[in-house]
């Protein structure tokens, strides 16, 4: 390895990687330099044929930000490199590739094959970029996989980390900043008294049980889960269901399912997908066996195509669905009444795992210049679950009248207000 002098800690887990890796490690850990030296070590030395390794972060640009001029500097001393800045990736004199990627475009890397990949930054990923799109990329060349990154609350990362924790084919391994002995002491010290005790413990601590700085709705998930209301909410064959959607076109739709009774809401189901037509979500929605009041959608689903001249309202309602078309309104606002709306929530847990993934880490930009808070949220994979929810705040101002209680009274419809 070429320029690198690896710390204790990082020699001592270059020896016991395994095929599958979580570290969690803290700021300044030097884990960019350990992965790339990783991938290059492994990549030298691997006799396959147009053998294949990548380096994933949240974002492209984060890749080329923080992995790039490591990739090149280490790799520079070798002779015949091959260097492609359009393309990102570094070319060995054995034909193995090492190439950054962007996790906010994963569906891109559907095709391609991996023979190892590190994935930074897991917990700022879609939790569907590891299960749905890395893993099989790995299955014929039997690649590997090394997950690094800091906590953000007990999201898919924590979960992958402790699964790795009780599976012999994984490593686990976390490193707080108060035992790795990295930093000073006297500058972890300025660190605590700078930044909230929230911030600091994920950051330099490796805390899963710390929220998200900044996060909209993590506080109030919190409590929902204190008061027992994130759990097994089943579904009343009684009750109607309304659906909300964030429609995307070039990412995901997300889709959330909810039924009230009286000022109780009660959120049964989430669904998710990528890349698929609009009969797709028609058909998952006519699989199940709910009955449904109406579909709630924003506004821009009344724009038309320009391809088709068609609106996806009208494909929607083509396809039997009932559409109630929201108007604009700001996202500040949409904000402020789903944290109106939390606290009368019941969710279930299994079915909203994503969803609630999603929310809990929804969270504002942070502006370094100002060192603070921007007013708009980040735009990234937690978005679609979050407006989604949005619009369920918005549509259920006029709560439904349950089915049960209409047919007390003799006029029994499933669709009553």
């Amino acid at each position: 390895m070429h320029l690198y002098s690896p710390r204790p800690h990082q020699a001592d887990l270059h020896r016991a990687l395994k095929r599958f890796n979580v570290l969690v490690a803290h700021r300044r850990f030097g884990k960019t330099v350990f992965c790339i030296n990783e991938l290059i070590a492994k990549a030298a030395v691997n006799p396959k044929r147009e053998a294949r390794y990548g380096y994933v972060a949240p974002l492209l640009t984060q890749a080329k930000d923080v992995a790039w001029v490591y990739l090149k500097r280490f790799t520079a001393p070798i002779p015949g490199i091959e260097v492609s800045e359009t393309e990102l990736w570094v070319q060995l004199p054995n034909g193995a590739r090492i190439r950054l990627y962007g996790a906010d475009n994963a569906d891109r890397l559907r095709g391609l094959y991996f023979d190892g990949v590190v994935l930074d930054e897991y917990a700022q990923m879609s939790p569907r970029v590891w299960p749905e799109v890395v893993r099989p990329m790995l299955a014929d060349r039997q690649g590997w996989a090394l997950f690094i990154g800091t906590p953000m609350g007990r999201n898919h990362f924590c979960a992958l980390y402790e699964q790795a924790m009780t599976d012999a084919d994984w490593l686990a391994r976390r490193f707080p900043a108060s035992e790795t002995g990295i930093l000073a002491v006297a500058e972890l010290a300025a660190a605590r008294r700078a930044m909230s005790t929230q911030a600091f413990a994920q950051e330099f601590e490796c805390s899963f049980a710390a929220g998200v700085p900044g996060a909209y709705y993590a506080a109030l998930l919190e409590q929902a889960e204190q008061d027992g209301r994130i759990g097994r909410v089943p579904w009343e064959p009684r009750l109607p269901v309304t659906t909300a959607w964030d429609l995307g076109i070039g990412d995901a739709t997300a889709i959330w399912f909810a039924q009230t009774l009286g000022q109780e809401i009660r959120i049964i189901d989430y669904y998710e997908a990528s890349g698929a037509a609009l009969a797709h979500y028609a058909k998952h929605l006519s699989e199940k066996d709910y009955v449904y009041h109406e579909h709630l959608l924003p506004h821009d689903v009344s724009v038309r195509e320009l391809s088709t001249g068609q609106t996806r309202l009208d494909t929607l309602r083509s396809l039997g669905l009932k559409v109630r078309v929201l108007s604009a309104d700001s996202v500040e606002d949409g904000i402020e009444a789903v944290r109106n709306l939390i606290p009368r929530c019941w969710i279930d847990a299994q079915k909203c795992a994503r969803g609630l993934d999603a929310l809990r880490l929804y969270r504002p930009a942070f502006d370094a210049k100002r060192e603070t808070f921007s007013a708009r949220p980040v735009h990234d994979w937690t978005s679609h679950a979050a407006d989604a929810l949005r619009y369920l705040s918005r549509g259920l101002k006029r709560p439904l009248r349950p089915a049960m209680e209409s047919a007390q009274t003799g006029d029994y419809s499933p669709f009553s207000w």
